[in-house]
């Protein structure tokens, strides 16, 4: 696609603070409405800069305008108990996709650089000059009625031997042990017979340390037959799950991406999210207000999800449940927010009725004590 020539709209040129997965996605959007705008971004090796990751989307189509940058897809996906049953389903229409971070930011650069966009490689401490869009992650709120954290440690791996089934996406394999109050699972997204992105991923109130990240995915890949291989990469990972509402924008910064709540709370996903706010925010354009991310019952049924989780009251049944009881469109729509009322009523009736009215009737209950973590 070529450029359009940046129009000036008579605006002010916006700051545009970070080029991670929201940054980016907004940053291609502005180049194709001409919006006039610059970047501040951390340099490499800045503690601020975002790491490294694969981002996965699901659905008929691609993500956004980013489908040229797609690494791999998979017309199946399969969840896996703790005791080794399995459900697979095949998606028909849809795919399971993933793509690189670093794909999009060299994607990105280019573009930038072909319409002369400045890119300030620097620091910004404190509030950017306004207007500005503001991606900066800010301190995780600790308001809400639980925090748990997503944190991972994956290995992309190379087999002597064929390992994988390369038309399936493993979404969650809880062939692993358990830790109080969250899950642990595996997650593989292969792109050959013999290679692979395999993770090792808890929801938990605690983080471990870098050994016992190590031993589980180690573990992991024996339990799960991959047996030998090499390290050809390796991503962390550590994102917030929390019902707390987020700081809100000020009068001329959007404050938006992963400190603004568009990460899915019960779910760690947000990349799809993303693509949906990016188009608003041009939509609306030069009005620097969004929508919220989530519809209000989505986040009242992650709310339950992350207090069953914390509580133990919800586990890897409950996961591999819901696959196995509903279409996976519903599913993976209701992951990614899409669903509508009816589609939500129809899952929850498939979940653990005891426990689920049981977490709502405590949510209805004014809070006596601090956030659960």
């Amino acid at each position: 696609m070529l450029n359009p020539r940046p129009r000036d709209h008579g605006r002010a040129r916006i700051t545009l603070v970070g080029l991670g997965a929201a940054g980016a996605s907004l940053a291609w959007r502005l180049l194709d409405a001409g919006i006039p705008f610059e970047v501040v971004e951390a340099p490499a090796g800045a503690a601020e800069r975002s790491p490294e990751r694969t981002w996965s989307t699901w659905g008929a189509a691609g993500p956004g305008p980013f489908g040229h940058l797609v690494r791999a897809s998979w017309p199946r996906v399969r969840v896996v108990g703790t005791d080794g049953a399995t459900v697979t389903a095949d998606l028909g229409g849809w795919r399971y996709r993933s793509l690189h971070s670093t794909d999009l930011d060299r994607a990105v650069r280019e573009r930038l650089a072909r319409a002369g966009v400045p890119v300030h490689e620097r620091v910004l401490t404190g509030r950017p000059p306004v207007p500005a869009v503001d991606t900066r992650p800010v301190p995780v709120p600790t308001t809400g009625r639980t925090l748990l954290w997503q944190h991972f440690l994956g290995h992309r791996v190379r087999t002597a031997r064929p390992a994988f089934d390369v038309r399936t996406a493993t979404l969650m394999d809880f062939r692993t042990p358990q830790p109080a109050g969250g899950v642990a699972f595996g997650y593989v997204l292969p792109t050959s017979a013999t290679e692979a992105l395999v993770e090792y991923t808890e929801f938990s109130p605690g983080l471990l340390t870098p050994g016992q990240y190590a031993a589980r995915l180690r573990e992991y890949l024996q339990r799960s037959g991959i047996g030998t291989h090499e390290v050809l990469g390796v991503e962390t990972g550590v994102i917030p799950m929390t019902d707390a509402a987020f700081p809100a924008s000020e009068p001329g910064v959007l404050r938006w991406g992963a400190g603004a709540g568009s990460i899915r709370p019960s779910t760690g996903y947000s990349f799809s999210t993303l693509q949906r706010q990016a188009d608003a925010i041009v939509a609306r354009w030069p009005d620097l207000r969004l929508p919220p991310p989530h519809r209000r019952r989505h986040l009242l049924m992650d709310s339950l999800v992350l207090r069953g989780m914390a509580e133990g009251r919800l586990g890897a049944r409950f996961f591999v449940d819901l696959f196995a009881r509903n279409p996976v469109q519903r599913v993976l729509g209701f992951l990614d927010g899409t669903t509508s009322p009816a589609q939500d009523l129809a899952l929850m009736a498939t979940s653990p009725r005891a426990d689920m009215l049981a977490l709502a009737l405590a949510h209805s209950l004014p809070r006596s004590r601090g956030p659960a973590a």
